[in-house]
């Protein structure tokens, strides 16, 4: 296992840091948006972009949590180029508001990283009436991207630098059954469990739909998901089983989040990943995901549902 010392084919393993996978890499020219950039795998990954000098805009629920962060950051890194802007994936006038306010701005933007996540059995509603794992971990990064878009062809092609957009998924996707991404929506006791890893397999199907079109259009952007690998983070706050299976696991099962944030960090900003688009990695290295994601019409009927519920709202 890669955890143990084995490295694959980009040369890094699961235990490498994300440090280690963007050493000497000069990222000063470039601009990224991170989703849950407030703590865990997020808030590493705005550290070590900001510490590769990459311009940080990190997309927090939480601004006091995600200031407290970027205070934390510049206190190591008095150079960094940080900020802080709201963003509640759970509700699509959000999204709507954060989008509209970054383009306000005028900035470029070369990367975006959809990282944000929940995992919950729960049966919740966000407020639109979706359902809660499916809200934000798919459906809120789905609108962001879409809006976000023009802004990040118009920054690939007037500084020729290939944009990267990268989806955090997880293993919990290879647990996803072929259920119709419209019964999500709908409260029952059969689709508790299933929320979250349906949520995850809409990402790696989000990302792989993306990276089609893009091929298509001829546009200078890829697209890719990845696993970060297990690591017991605050995206467990609202599913106590996970909380306790993750607190028994032995130690040497589990990352740190200087090795969760490696694969966000090398799909980012490593020149190996240049020219790579449509992809599912993992510990740094393209892996093999959910053999339902290879269904491209499953991938565009997401698209269209996807489409049809933030047309709603």
């Amino acid at each position: 296992m890669s955890k143990f010392g084995w490295k694959g084919p980009s040369g890094f393993s699961a235990s490498s840091t994300a440090e280690e996978v963007t050493q000497g890499i000069d990222g000063s020219s470039l601009t990224a948006i991170i989703t849950g950039a407030s703590s865990g795998i997020g808030a590493e990954t705005a550290r070590v972009l900001a510490l590769r000098g990459v311009h940080v805009i990190m997309a927090v629920r939480n601004v006091k949590a995600g200031t407290t962060v970027k205070e934390e950051i510049l206190e190591n890194i008095p150079t960094a180029k940080i900020d802080v802007m709201e963003l509640d994936l759970s509700v699509i006038s959000s999204v709507r508001n954060f989008a509209s306010e970054y383009i306000s701005l005028g900035l470029p933007l070369n990367i975006l990283i959809n990282n944000a996540g929940i995992s919950t059995s729960k049966q919740m509603l966000s407020k639109d009436n979706i359902e809660i794992n499916f809200a934000i971990n798919h459906l809120g990064h789905f609108l962001l991207t879409n809006l976000l878009l023009e802004t990040m062809k118009n920054t690939a092609g007037g500084s020729n630098i290939q944009g990267r957009i990268i989806i955090v998924s997880s293993l919990g996707h290879l647990f996803a059954r072929d259920i119709p991404f419209d019964e999500l929506n709908k409260i029952s006791s059969h689709n508790s469990s299933m929320g979250y890893p349906r949520s995850k397999l809409a990402n790696v199907l989000h990302a792989n739909e993306l990276a089609k079109r893009f091929k298509e259009e001829g546009v200078d952007i890829t697209a890719n998901s990845l696993h970060p690998g297990l690591i017991f983070t605050n995206i467990l706050r609202h599913n106590a089983f996970h909380r306790v299976i993750f607190g028994l696991a032995n130690k040497f099962l589990l990352k740190n989040v200087q090795q969760g944030a490696a694969t966000s960090c090398y799909v980012a900003l490593n020149p190996q990943v240049k020219g790579v688009n449509g992809q599912y990695f993992v510990d740094c290295n393209i892996g093999k995901p959910n053999s339902l994601v290879e269904d491209e019409e499953l991938a565009k009927k997401l698209w269209d549902y996807s489409l049809s519920l933030i047309n709603k709202n």
